[in-house]
């Protein structure tokens, strides 16, 4: 592309690029983008966004053209890369000038020069550096801004690079430059120092843009430029004058007003030095041993005492609480139980801890957090009476939690109650004592107090263990404040029903579960809305808990599911009807068909809450949970919910529909759980199977869930549902086979087996394409034992229950072996009897045994070869399965199953589901039918495995042959067999 004739052209194009017209934008980016591998391209861009005069929008364009061509087409081995002479040129085009006078433009370039870098410097481009290094020296403050900024994000990617060699030049790069960039960072910050006071605004905030650029590129340069940064002078001095800077900008915040760039600026750059506090500890523990005390001191100065008053900002606090979580809780710092394991570097450290953390600074802390930080502040009680939705949000966790003061002051304070908890344990009773008794509901304050109190016990109870008759401050204490009923008494109602929730699965004797149930029965008919919704969170704890006890929640049902689905009404957010939906669920899970009375107007409402909540997928994943646990708790009575059910499957599971990436795998859920309860199938449910075949595409963690759903359909209605979607289902299968894992393989193959076993006249027919893959595996002796076990299942159903079906494919594979089909045969049972050992269920060893014993009588040469091979899988089978009656003596099939047993179901199990009375019923047959048919030697059983006593079978197979070859003939094929082999089985056919 020559770059004379080409720049019009192109820049033309740009142009018709960043209209709004989609007729001219479309073919703009379809010309963009087949220059994209011309050479030259990159050089006609390069001129183009270099070029001031021209259109911003233009400008922006190109530079972001020029970005990603970096990331497709400079690596050497891409396809179409850029030749080494145009990159050449390009290198030295990017730095020739930084005067960029647009910011954003500035920034792009800025990236892709350090994109650049990762690739080349410094290999290729030795000239980066140094010219960064001169170009930030120069007087023009544009050019000044601009060089420092590449500089910080050249540093940036460079210190990302982790293989072993490119770490090592960038030590030697941290080496090299780290005495200029901390001068360059001290000029500029003593440059800002100066100007704070003259009231200058566009000086300072120009000198504190470069400070705090400077001291980005330290950070990296301090955390990533060295292995054992506390051996380098110049490092660990930049580290120890932190904690001055610090003072000295903590102090400017006085002179700088609260509302304009300046400030935002200043406190970036004071949270700045915390970051670079908080990444050198997080990757070089051992290096801040030195920093400790310093630290420690310094953070707790400004958080806990006056010094910080005027000065501090929330992030500012939020950062020195983390710095001292993370000394607590530092595992480097942590000696071993046995001192004399440890390292003396850890050593040191404890010690450090240990003499900063004395009996009166920890007493302090704790007090502090909990007096001070712990307090509910004016917005907060403000955002409780304007938006108590909002307020329940934020104070269990929304978007700005992470970041905000409360939870970070609540995780430190319990990581320092963890480590100093012998210590902080009689400080915390104390203030427990001193708020005995109810409060003056006139008295804020006191009730601020005690409701920050109450937080701490519930933060540490795990901690408080053994110190809190909890028991008996429920019923003296806590019990009689939630009876109080005051407007003003409401934050301590909401504390105390959270604070019960905090203890009921560390210490709350279940005979007090009732009145806690009352209680909760009236705190769910509250006048506040935030109580009510804590009293739900609760809940749901409570029934969560390991000790719950149905009988005891059951009087207590009827009301708590009306109130709560009355809450689930009246409450308007988003996440608020989520938490209440999960707390619905969770009763429904625990007490299953016992709901099954209450949940009519749930039922008549979800349908309603599903069309509102479109466009909110998150609040459609929590109704699908909802519908989960409902379906298991009415059992086969869901089939009435299916003209809502099914839609919101369909839709669910629909990979074509965009909701499907948030709905999917709950979906794939409810989808499996209403087929286990379905009575019977219904055209509709068997239609939404139509989404199974895009689902085994995707080949995804789903997998699992799909076969679940697909054995589903199979013992729900095998016939009907082979024939409308086998043929599809085995063409997903064949390709799943080719690429999917060796435990999908045996997902694979186990649909495969459940459908020959519940129906062995169709089911081979409809996975007939699968089969001679499965035969061959058997012949060559696949190598995995799990999947050589599956296909031995497989093939066994096959020989067992369909020996015509089993003698054509003989016949199809003797063709592609080129073998005798006599010789196949008996080359398949001598490596069934060979690789006998990899199955392990004891199923699927007597479904060989009773496979291969199928095979007598017979007179057939080669079945007579492997005759002793037969009988010694017979008598392994006979020892997994018999069990001998010590009053008789006589032995007796464990894998006999009658239809006439019906299991018990004790209060804590789950009753079975139509699914599991399914399975049950494929497995046994009338006792009647427990003969199987001489002429055919094929068992007219649906799963001879539980209803053929293997025993009585081996008796009548070894009598038929004995029938055929006579007694002389039949002796010496027994002498074949090890006498050893012989006395076990005549032991087992005693009676006989």
């Amino acid at each position: 592309m020559d770059l004379n004739s080409a720049s019009t052209v192109v820049l033309q194009v740009l142009t018709q690029a960043t209209s709004q017209d989609t007729a001219v934008l479309k073919p703009a980016e379809e010309q963009l983008k087949q220059w994209e591998t011309q050479p030259g391209f990159y050089s006609v861009l390069l001129n183009i966004f270099t070029n001031h005069t021209l259109d911003i929008n233009v400008r922006w364009l190109a530079v972001l053209y020029f970005k990603n061509g970096i990331d497709r087409y400079w690596r050497r081995v891409a396809p179409h890369a850029l030749s080494e002479e145009e990159k050449s040129t390009l290198r030295a085009g990017l730095i020739t000038n930084f005067n960029e006078p647009v910011n954003q433009i500035a920034t792009q370039i800025a990236v892709l020069i350090a994109k650049v870098a990762r690739l080349d410097c410094p290999r290729q481009w030795p000239e980066l550096i140094p010219t960064l290094i001169e170009s930030v020296k120069v007087q023009d403050d544009l050019r000044q801004h601009r060089a420092l900024l590449t500089f910080y994000h050249v540093t940036k990617t460079l210190a990302s690079k982790r293989l072993a060699a490119d770490r090592k030049l960038f030590y030697d790069l941290a080496s090299g430059i780290y005495n200029f960039a901390c001068s360059l960072w001290n000029h500029h910050t003593d440059t800002f120092l100066q100007q704070v006071s003259s009231g200058n605004e566009a000086a300072v905030l120009s000198s504190l843009e470069r400070t705090l650029l400077s001291l980005k590129v330290l950070r990296k340069l301090t955390v990533n430029g060295f292995v054992e940064p506390h051996k380098n002078m110049e490092v660990m001095g930049f580290l120890h004058g932190i904690f001055d800077r610090l003072k000295q900008f903590l102090e400017c915040s006085r002179s700088i007003g609260t509302d304009n760039v300046c400030r935002d600026r200043l406190e970036k750059t004071i949270i700045l030095f915390t970051k670079v506090l908080l990444d050198f500890l997080d990757q070089h523990p051992f290096s801040f041993t030195p920093l400790i005390q310093r630290s420690l001191e310094f953070s707790v100065s400004y958080v806990f005492t006056e010094v910080g008053e005027g000065v501090t900002f929330e992030r500012f606090i939020v950062q020195c609480m983390n710095l001292i979580k993370m000394i607590v809780k530092n595992y480097a710092y942590k000696p071993s139980k046995n001192f004399e394991d440890s390292s003396p570097e850890t050593l040191e450290a404890h010690k450090i801890k240990m003499a900063f953390f004395t009996y009166p600074t920890l007493t302090e802390i704790c007090r502090r957090l909990v007096s001070h930080y712990f307090l509910l502040t004016e917005e907060e009680l403000t955002m409780w009476e304007e938006d108590p939705e909002g307020f329940t949000v934020e104070e269990t966790g929304g978007d700005s939690w992470k970041y905000s003061l409360r939870p970070c002051t609540e995780v430190l304070f319990i990581d320092i109650f963890h480590e100093y908890n012998q210590t902080l344990t009689p400080v915390l009773l104390e203030m427990m004592q001193t708020l005995q008794g109810p409060t003056n509901v006139e008295d804020m304050n006191a009730l601020l107090i005690k409701d920050a109190v109450y937080n701490a016990v519930g933060l540490a109870a795990y901690e408080l263990f053994d110190s809190v008759d909890f028991d008996q401050w429920f019923k003296n204490q806590l019990l009689p404040e939630l009876q109080v009923i005051h407007n003003r008494y409401k934050p301590l109602r909401r504390r105390v029903i959270w604070l019960i929730g905090q203890w009921i699965s560390v210490k709350f004797k279940s005979d007090l579960r009732p009145m806690l149930y009352e209680a909760i029965c009236n705190l769910l008919q509250d006048q506040d809305l935030v109580v009510r919704i804590e009293t739900a969170t609760t809940l749901k704890l409570t029934v969560d808990d390991f000790e719950f006890r149905t009988d005891q929640f059951l009087p207590y049902l009827e009301t708590m599911f009306t109130l709560l689905f009355q809450l689930l009404q009246q409450v308007t957010e988003c996440d608020t009807k989520m938490h209440v939906l999960h707390v619905l669920s969770c009763v429904i899970e625990r007490v299953n068909i016992q709901i099954r009375p209450y949940v009519g107007c749930l039922v008549q409402y979800l349908p309603l809450l599903w069309k509102q909540s479109e466009e909110h997928n998150m609040l459609r994943c929590a109704i699908l949970t909802t519908l989960i646990h409902l379906v298991q708790g009415l059992g086969a009575d869901s089939k009435n919910l299916y003209p809502f059910l099914l839609p919101v499957i369909q839709l669910s599971t629909d990979v074509s529909q965009p909701p499907h990436v948030y709905l999917l795998e709950d979906g794939l859920e409810l989808w499996l759980v209403t087929l286990e309860n379905s009575p019977c199938v219904t055209p509709e449910l068997l239609r939404i199977f139509q989404n199974m075949s895009p689902l085994l595409e995707l080949s995804s963690e789903n997998l699992r869930t799909c076969f679940k759903i697909i054995n589903g359909y199979i013992f729900l209605s095998s016939t009907e549902f082979l024939q409308t979607y086998a043929v599809g289902l085995c063409q997903s299968f064949c390709e799943l086979l080719k690429e999917i894992t060796t435990e999908g393989q045996v997902q694979v193959l186990k649909v495969v087996e459940n459908a020959l076993k519940v129906n062995p006249v169709l089911g081979p027919q409809m996975f007939q394409p699968i089969l001679p893959c499965v035969f061959r595996g058997i012949i060559e002796g696949e190598r995995y034992p799990v999947v050589m076990s599956t296909y031995l299942g497989v093939m066994g159903r096959v020989l067992l229950q369909n020996t015509s079906f089993f003698s054509s494919l003989l016949n199809e594979m003797a063709h592609k072996f080129n073998q005798e089909m006599d010789q196949l045969l008996g080359n398949m049972i001598e490596m069934w009897v060979d690789r006998m050992d990899n199955i392990t269920q004891p199923e699927r060893r007597k479904l060989s045994a009773l496979a291969l014993l199928s095979l007598l009588p017979s007179d057939n040469s080669v079945i007579q070869d492997k005759f002793c091979g037969i009988i010694n899988i017979s008598v392994e089978g006979l020892h997994d399965v018999m069990t001998e009656d010590p009053e008789t003596g006589t032995y007796k099939d464990c894998m006999l199953m009658s239809h006439l047993e019906e299991p018990k179901v004790t209060e804590d199990e789950e009753p079975p589901t139509e699914q599991d009375k399914r399975k049950k019923m494929k497995n046994s047959t009338d006792l009647v039918k427990e003969l199987y048919l001489a002429v055919t030697d094929k068992l007219a059983l649906k799963d001879p495995v539980h209803t053929v006593s293997l025993q009585q079978f081996i008796y009548e197979k070894l009598k038929a042959q004995q029938e055929l070859l006579g007694e002389q003939g039949f002796q010496s094929l027994m002498e074949t067999v090890d006498t050893e082999i012989v006395t076990q089985l005549q032991e087992f056919l005693q009676g006989f």
